[in-house]
């Protein structure tokens, strides 16, 4: 996904400076542009595992939430995630639903075997509820995008938490969908510097990217109406 998007990135950027033939770049904005030297993670492609760890699973990333209620209605409802296991915590005030997709068979109904099988499968998100949050008034929890949730100052934070990510078939058939099921978008698919993608929110504004299980491709007109050479260019959604 990264070379493609990168590819397609420089391709419009050139064919931008072309079709403008503008004037040479400053020598200040050139340096700035080449100072950051990047990264070559290349070796790690062919690095060994330590043996150690053959047997250890990405299992979960964990959000907190508002309202259980209406983030499992999203999360299974919207994105087609299943529930694969919940515990309740009342002597400590809080509840945590683990949900997944491609699940390898039926979720156990005995206990703990459904334990068993939840932490055998990769890429749960854990949605935690600290009760008593579905009352409170506005936004509770801070989305790591730009946000000022939670901020005493009141100034938004630049914030290491990024958003969530799911693959389908065709992003723009998916945000029609999307859309219709009245879901509020940070991107869609048309508009931005980056084309063919999009990044949708849950409840609590938490950003879900939606990319293609294929080629990154785009269509003329997205769900919102935005044609393929329209919307802003790249946005990072870290800064406000």
């Amino acid at each position: 996904m990264l070379r493609s998007t990168v590819a397609l990135l420089l391709t419009r950027s050139v064919r931008a400076f072309v079709s403008r033939a503008a004037p040479a770049l400053a020598p200040s904005s050139t340096r700035m542009a080449s100072s950051t030297a990047l990264f070559d993670p290349t070796p790690y492609y062919a690095s060994t595992q330590p043996a150690e760890t053959k047997d250890y699973c990405m299992q979960q990333t964990m959000v907190r939430v508002k309202d259980p209620a209406a983030s499992l209605k999203f999360y299974c409802d919207v994105l087609g995630f299943r529930l694969v296991m919940f515990r309740d915590f009342p002597q400590w005030g809080f509840s945590v639903y683990f949900v997944a997709h491609g699940l390898k068979g039926p979720v156990p109904e005995d206990e703990d075997a459904r334990w068993d099988f939840c932490m055998t499968t990769p890429g749960c998100i854990e949605l935690t509820w600290n009760h008593g949050s579905e009352g409170r008034d506005g936004a509770v929890y801070n989305t790591g995008n730009a946000d000022a949730t939670g901020v005493k100052d009141g100034q938004p934070v630049e914030g290491g938490f990024g958003h969530l990510g799911i693959t389908v078939p065709d992003v723009y058939e998916a945000c029609e969908r999307f859309k219709s099921l009245g879901c509020e978008f940070k991107k869609t698919p048309n508009s931005g510097g980056m084309k063919g993608l999009a990044f949708v929110k849950d409840p609590d504004g938490y950003l879900i990217e939606v990319l293609p299980q294929g080629p990154m491709i785009t269509k003329a007109v997205d769900c919102d109406g935005v044609a393929a050479e329209g919307g802003e260019g790249y946005k990072d959604n870290s800064r406000a």
